[in-house]
């Protein structure tokens, strides 16, 4: 069984829209699933009735307003009704082939941390029956979707008690997520990258809450601050440093963890300029075929 927490945007206009595909993606996934929303969000209250989720209103915020992200993990852990929780972002779509991972990943592993690549895709309508709209969301995926890079990680499930001290990092800004899977590897709990198994559809959105746009989530004060919190570059792990790859009749060990520490010693700060070139070179990627073919 399985705990799934979250904090939303505000639901309004498109955003709106794609968190609420999210939330009942999530549902679908098992009767006995509990999902958490944490924040008082216009429109939260009102979503977590309709869909019977859990609400947790409070959350405390750095002097900005921003949530903060150790102190969701740790309420989550206190208040979750299984023993393995996962953190979703709340733009992203889950399907039959994520429970199944987790289902494997929880079998064979004590203590672990489970990851894996999204992918981009735009969606701007609502879909509303789980698990029978799947086939249509795979084909827009195939015919449209972007596999992100390996440091771009939208989910993390993980065994209750790994996250117990954590740093103060606030949501919205970046490095919070890399520590994340440095702190997994740190307390010697098992990494997983589930990439190949599970279709994680990342709804496309603006970044209008940020005046910066994208900009201002990498470079801002706030995103130097959870930099500086998380302890550094040395302190950021991305999927590459997973300790075992799921396929799709077996498990193995990674071995590109041994080279992936090339990723820290480049400058964290010229990262947003890879998300430029993946963006002029979306439609080159498209053509040649990187896109989802299971």
């Amino acid at each position: 069984m399985l705990t799934l927490f979250t904090t939303p945007k505000p639901f309004l206009g498109h955003i709106d829209v794609i968190q609420r595909n999210a939330l009942r993606s999530w549902k679908s996934l098992s009767p006995d699933v509990e999902i958490i929303l944490f924040g008082d969000d216009h429109g939260a209250q009102q979503v977590c009735s309709e869909l019977g989720l859990l609400h947790e209103p409070y959350v405390e915020a750095n002097s900005f307003g921003s949530k903060r992200i150790d102190y969701i993990f740790q309420r989550a852990q206190q208040i979750a009704r299984y023993y393995f929780l996962c953190y979703v972002n709340c733009d992203i779509l889950l399907l039959t082939d994520f429970a199944r991972a987790s289902a494997r990943v929880g079998q064979t592993h004590r203590r672990f941390l489970m990851i894996g690549q999204r992918w981009d895709t735009p969606i701007t309508n609502s879909w509303r029956d789980f698990p029978t709209d799947e086939t249509a969301l795979r084909e827009t995926v195939r015919n449209s979707g972007i596999q992100q890079p390996t440091y771009s990680i939208d989910y993390f499930m993980f065994t209750k008690g790994l996250y117990g001290d954590m740093p103060h990092l606030v949501i919205g800004r970046v490095w919070w997520d890399h520590w994340l899977v440095w702190h997994a590897r740190q307390q010697h709990a098992d990494v997983i990258d589930v990439s190949s198994e599970v279709l994680a559809i990342h709804q496309n959105h603006d970044y209008a809450y940020h005046p910066q746009g994208a900009t201002g989530v990498w470079q801002d004060e706030q995103a130097r601050t959870n930099y500086k919190n998380a302890g550094g570059r040395w302190h950021l792990y991305t999927i590459d440093d997973a300790t075992h790859v799921l396929g799709r009749d077996r498990e193995r060990l990674n071995y590109r963890r041994f080279y992936a520490p090339y990723w820290r010693v480049v400058r964290p700060s010229v990262i947003p300029w890879w998300h430029k070139i993946l963006d002029l070179t979306r439609p080159i990627r498209h053509r040649i075929g990187l896109r989802h073919t299971n």
